[in-house]
């Protein structure tokens, strides 16, 4: 058994998100994400993992190529293996609780326009230029 106060495991950082992995459990892990005001993620998937999303605290925008939806405490929202998706904060910090599970949960990244240092990796370019 796992158990978590995510109130105790939160950790803020106004230059970038944090994410912290707070447990492993078979295929998978559980964690948690907290984001200041206005901070955004990278638009990314994961190939091999199912991804979801709990807002505890704060809410935002998450995006897919489908289209947005509006996350505010107490929804969640489940993206499958391989769906593209983006973060974007509201206007107050936000306490989000993660669970990832599948065989290999490595991201790939499309794009991340608010970070001008990103570039993207060798294995970002060949997923989505080979057929991701």
């Amino acid at each position: 058994m796992h158990s978590f106060n995510l109130k105790t495991e939160e950790k803020f950082d106004p230059r970038r998100h944090v994410e912290r992995v707070l447990g492993r459990v078979a295929e998978g892990d559980v964690t948690v994400a907290c984001w200041e005001p206005g901070q955004t993620s990278p638009y990314h998937c994961h190939p091999h993992a199912t991804e979801i999303y709990f807002c505890f605290e704060g809410g935002g925008t998450m995006r897919t190529p489908e289209g947005s939806v509006a996350v505010v405490p107490g929804s969640f929202v489940v993206h499958p293996p391989g769906e593209l998706h983006e973060w974007i904060t509201g206007p107050a910090r936000t306490l989000l609780f993660r669970v990832r599970y599948g065989h290999d949960m490595a991201g790939r990244t499309k794009d991340w326009p608010s970070n001008p240092d990103w570039r993207p990796r060798p294995e970002d370019l060949e997923y989505f230029t080979v057929g991701g």
